[in-house]
């Protein structure tokens, strides 16, 4: 039984990603536009957060509409 939402596959997944994008967007192609390289990382920590508090809701009903918004993210 996963107690903690640091044990969901999804939620290690998603920092994995959000570790991707902040080594890409922190190169010199974004250095230029802050206003597009807040967003994409924004968006990455998002899915992250999401499926965290999802998890800390306690239900399955309302964990299922963190997923739910963690997806289009």
């Amino acid at each position: 039984m996963i107690s903690k939402f640091e044990e969901l596959i999804a939620w290690q997944k998603s920092r994995e990603l959000v570790t991707a994008i902040y080594k890409v967007t922190n190169r010199k192609e974004f250095s230029r536009d802050f206003g597009l390289r807040d967003q994409i990382q924004r968006a990455a920590v998002s899915i992250m957060s999401n499926i965290a508090e999802g998890f800390e809701r306690g239900s399955s009903s309302e964990f299922h509409q963190f997923i739910v918004i963690a997806k289009p993210s």
